[in-house]
């Protein structure tokens, strides 16, 4: 190793040549090269040249209770010696199944996979073997993992995207078969005429409206009950399941963020914190809808199974994790959450530099833009904004802030009020950088 070279530099020259990009997941991306992880503790990670940030990541949303909570390492470890996966069913299985059906109102049975991507696949499958109908409608800009039909017009641009009354179903993947675009159904989000419209021109095809409650890419704002009852009721006169994917925000309540709303999905995705950090996905809801998966029936509509579905190790820190994760935990979170955005407010405010939070639950996320956008297209940011909120997020990494590429983060158990003081305190200074780099983008704009 070059002496002048640093341990990540030299981790990651190793790993562009074994992996495309030098890494297994973009989100870890940075220029010049990932920093690289040394051990998590809490609410702080220590990377491999001993610097030490507030984790406000949680790697994507994923860790409630933070890193190496000693409640889910010691049930992990007791579980380690008696088998990590085997081809038999499993009491902990069933007894986390009890746990999370408790939760939630809307959850009548339950099916274990194993990520957020799957739980969102087999949702949407699942509403097509229930109803017998092929397309699907989803919110521009929504992020549902990276089935071909879930991630349609994630990634969608200005130049591609088309008129609001009629979004374009936008390819993420080159090569996306033009029969999986045409399946798909683009509304606006919190647009409930528009969104309407558009549903009534393929009221006969579509097997179900998949719905973020508070979706992250789309800008971050929870959906107008109005907008969610609007969907409630079409897909209720229309033969179709109204889908929630709750893979980031079943965080935002003991339920999930659906305890928000008077009306129910038909089925719910999960992901991320139901894993107690270990990969894990789910599906919930009505018995009859979820009864497609039932292998006993004298015509199974969708026959599904999953080497890793339900391991007794996922199982267990699951189950440890969302036993703790209780009615206290999850106000404890929210209100931490709820003093960071006042905060952040206040910083942009005494910064004065055109930005807004926004976020519910135990999330946030911070846009470079003087008003909160309603949907997609007005939180896609402008060449200028971007670089302004690259200048932030570099800052706050640079002073020990780990937070989501999106500018956005998420509260853990394990965190108090010196961390969201900190966040906050870092953030001002980082606005002021923002601030004093305004002129210079604008000129390049």
């Amino acid at each position: 190793m070059n002496a002048k070279q640093t341990r990540s530099e030299e981790i990651f020259q190793r790993a562009l040549k074994v992996l495309p990009g030098g890494a297994s997941r973009n989100a870890v991306i940075r220029k010049p090269h990932p920093c690289y992880a040394a051990v998590a503790q809490g609410c702080v990670v220590t990377d491999v040249e001993g610097n030490r940030r507030i984790d406000f990541a949680n790697n994507m949303a994923s860790l409630i209770h933070g890193h190496a909570h000693p409640a889910i390492v010691a049930a992990v470890t007791a579980q380690l010696p008696r088998g990590t996966a085997y081809n038999f069913a499993t009491e902990i299985e069933v007894e986390y199944a009890e746990h999370l059906v408790s939760r939630s109102e809307s959850f009548e049975k339950i099916r274990f996979v194993n990520s957020g991507t799957e739980a969102v696949m087999c949702s949407l499958k699942a509403a097509r073997a229930f109803t017998q109908r092929p397309k699907m409608a989803k919110v521009e800009g929504a992020y549902h993992g990276v089935y071909d039909y879930a991630e349609v017009s994630q990634t969608a641009q200005p130049a591609n995207w088309g008129d609001e009354t009629h979004p374009v179903s936008v390819p993420v993947t080159r090569g996306t078969p033009r029969g999986v675009l045409d399946d798909v159904v683009i509304i606006p989000f919190n647009d409930t005429e528009r969104a309407l419209a558009l549903l009534n021109e393929h009221r006969d095809d579509l097997a179900c409206v998949l719905v973020d409650p508070l979706p992250h890419r789309v800008g971050m704002a929870p959906a107008d009950p109005e907008f969610i009852a609007a969907l409630r009721q079409w897909t209720r006169d229309n033969g179709a399941l109204l889908v929630f994917d709750e893979v980031i925000t079943f965080r935002s309540a003991y339920g999930g963020a659906q305890q928000w709303y008077k009306d129910r999905p038909d089925l719910t995705a999960m992901g991320k914190i139901i894993g107690g950090g270990f990969p894990v996905g789910a599906l919930a809801g009505r018995a009859d809808v979820m009864n497609v998966f039932d292998p006993f029936a004298p015509n199974v509509l969708f026959p599904h199974s999953g080497t890793f579905s339900a391991n007794p190790v996922t199982m267990t820190a699951g189950l440890t994790a969302m036993r703790l994760f209780d009615h206290a935990a999850v106000n404890h979170v929210n209100s931490l959450c709820d003093r960071a955005r006042r905060q952040i407010a206040d910083a942009i405010r005494e910064a004065d530099i055109p930005a807004c939070v926004t976020g519910g639950g135990s999330m946030f996320r911070i846009h470079m833009k003087p008003h909160v956008p309603r949907n997609y297209r007005e939180s896609h940011p402008t060449p200028a904004e971007a670089q302004m909120l690259k200048t932030l997020l570099d800052y706050t990494f640079e002073n020990g802030i780990m937070m989501i590429g999106t500018c956005s983060g998420t509260i853990s158990t394990p965190m108090t009020t010196a961390e969201i003081d900190r966040l906050t305190e870092v953030l001002y200074a980082g606005f002021q950088k923002a601030r004093e780099a305004l002129p210079r983008v604008a000129a390049r704009a």
